[in-house]
């Protein structure tokens, strides 16, 4: 590997599949060093984001997800719930605050959102931020007008997964394609949001799998703020309620890479969580993971509760980023600046290598 792959200082997005193959085959040790090194040089390799994740809407879901609960395609017991008032969810973001979160996050059960449920989500969004919390949405599909509008009522995220590798996909989602995906990261970071895209592992994909969806992720330009790296919750009822566990060590490996190749992003420990030991969560911490949700539940699943966090936290010495630890919008602009300077660099160095060759 040479040194420009772990260069702090110039997030790259031009990653290979042999470049990232060779990381994930790296003694542990030495992955996990390289990852440590990486990661100090850009946070606090002790604190950690806090978010708090609710559902606005729950269940009945178009989507064929098939490791998703919600998805009206599979019978899992869940109660579809209308979208939840304004006054409720203000609410449970206050109780997130109080609780140490930073950020509160809310998702949605759509294909994409309707106009008429916009205009309280666009009203969400302005009380939560009023709160002094970081805001943001996962609703599905957006088109231009909808992020604008979204981005004008001050949300800071949306999160929108690819879920897996391009060639995975398939067996995993039919009614959304990968270039939908794609489509509406674009559109999101068009509108000037920020954007958390991340994927799922132990869907029964392979190692290659894993290994295009973190170079799928790097390819995005800026690379998204937040990279959540959910481990499948199993759930009754839908398709993968049997498939095999992934290894954690393996699970691990992949937080680690994440953290190498996308050296400003906040990694999030995600979904599965519950089902992980202290152990786990420890070396994914040690791996580069700098952020977690927070609380009992992640829309319809399981999550540690706040105490055990609280607990794990002081036996690890971690403690939550502050607020104002985070990228303020100065800073957040300049940095989008200085990469946008940094790739039109490249891209006429490029092109005078070519020229030189001729």
């Amino acid at each position: 590997m040479t040194a420009t792959a772990f260069n702090a200082a110039a997030p790259r997005h031009d990653w290979t599949l042999d470049e990232i193959n060779g990381l994930f085959a790296l003694p542990f040790n030495d992955l996990l060093f390289k990852a440590q090194q990486v990661h100090r040089a850009h946070f606090d390799a002790n604190a950690v984001q806090v978010s708090t994740l609710l559902s606005i809407k729950t269940g009945a879901c178009p989507e064929d997800c098939k490791y998703c609960p919600q998805s009206g395609h599979y019978n899992t017991q869940l109660e579809k719930e209308k979208l939840l008032e304004i006054e409720k969810v203000v609410a449970q973001a206050k109780a997130a605050k109080e609780a140490g979160a930073s950020r509160f996050c809310m998702g949605a059960a759509w294909r994409s959102p309707r106009d008429k449920d916009l205009l309280l989500v666009e009203e969400m969004v302005r009380q939560v931020k009023a709160l002094g919390l970081e805001t943001c949405m996962t609703l599905g599909m957006v088109d231009g007008d909808q992020a604008n509008r979204l981005a004008a009522a001050g949300l800071d995220y949306y999160n929108h997964n690819l879920d897996t590798s391009p060639d995975f996909y398939g067996e995993i989602i039919t009614t959304r394609t990968y270039s939908d995906r794609l489509d509406t990261l674009a559109t999101v970071r068009e509108a000037g949001m920020k954007v958390c895209s991340g994927g799922i592992l132990g869907m029964g994909e392979g190692a290659q799998d894993r290994s295009a969806l973190l170079q799928q992720l790097a390819k995005l330009s800026p690379h998204p703020e937040s990279v959540p790296i959910n481990m499948l919750v199993k759930v009754p009822g839908t398709p993968l309620e049997n498939v095999e566990d992934l290894d954690p060590l393996e699970f691990i490996c992949a937080i680690a890479v994440a953290r190498i190749m996308m050296p400003q992003s906040h990694v999030r420990l995600s979904a599965g969580r519950e089902q992980m030991s202290e152990s786990t969560q420890a070396l994914a911490f040690l791996a580069g993971a700098n952020s977690i949700f927070y609380g009992d539940k992640l829309l319809t699943t399981g999550n540690p509760q706040a105490d055990r966090d609280r607990a794990l936290f002081a036996k690890l010495g971690l403690h939550p980023e502050r607020r104002d630890t985070c990228e303020d919008e100065a800073t957040h602009t300049e940095r989008l600046t200085q990469q946008a300077q940094q790739r039109a660099q490249a891209e006429r160095a490029a092109a005078l290598a070519v020229d030189a060759s001729v």
